[in-house]
């Protein structure tokens, strides 16, 4: 009898041994499990780079907001097919995004870097200019053509727009990382190395309390 019992004890102890194993992959996967979609605008430049540009950047006091208008940024142009410029991004930086004949968006779901909150409703989020128009318009765009604010304003190829909160874009409006940054300190190097990386490209200037906070944040990089 002790040998049947033997005989039934160890299929018994595999399989309890196979639940444990079962059970260890599992809890594995989910210590592993991806964290929630992140936006994905284009890798900026590394800090170090970021560093080295924002000394070549022109430092002056910022001008005049006359005569600007948002108007003269054409943005959220199409893009291809059916798809403007927003609906292209919130398509880009969202997690399983479902799209209408329109291109709208019907689902999918948002994570916004500036504030680590996650939306599943398109209606939540709002595409921010890294460097916002009236920035730009101040810092050297206001000579710019008309062909080249539209460029700017809706450039896919730079780290120039991303899909945030809306309420945290709206709380940025038009300051730059001297008078705002994100609440969320863990982007604050990424965001710094966005918008130096922009503001090279496009040859804008800098003043002085925004180059400041800019090193400032970038040495801690």
């Amino acid at each position: 009898m002790s040998g049947i019992y033997a005989r039934q004890g160890r299929p018994a102890r595999r399989i309890a041994g196979m639940a444990a194993s079962v059970a260890f992959l599992s809890a594995t996967a989910l210590l592993v499990a991806p964290s929630p979609a992140q936006a994905s605008p284009p890798t900026p430049i590394a800090a170090s780079t970021a560093r080295t540009y924002l000394g070549q950047l022109t430092v002056r006091a910022e001008g005049s907001t006359s005569g600007y208008s948002r108007d003269l940024f054409p943005h959220w142009i199409t893009q291809s097919g059916a798809c403007d410029t927003r609906e292209t991004v919130l398509k880009r930086d969202g997690s399983n995004v479902v799209t209408n004949s329109s291109c709208a968006a019907t689902s999918g779901s948002w994570y916004s870097e500036y504030d680590g909150a996650t939306w599943t409703a398109a209606s939540d989020v709002d595409i921010d200019h890294m460097v916002p128009l009236a920035e730009a318009w101040t810092s050297g765009a206001s000579g710019w053509s008309t062909a080249q604010r539209q460029t700017f304003a809706n450039d896919l190829s730079q780290p120039q727009l991303i899909a945030v909160t809306d309420n945290v874009n709206q709380s940025k409006s038009d300051r730059d990382p001297a008078e705002w940054m994100p609440p969320r300190a863990g982007y604050h190097c990424m965001y710094a190395r966005m918008w130096v990386d922009v503001k090279h490209h496009y040859n804008l200037s800098v003043d002085s309390a925004e180059k400041a906070k800019l090193q400032s944040v970038l040495n801690g990089c």
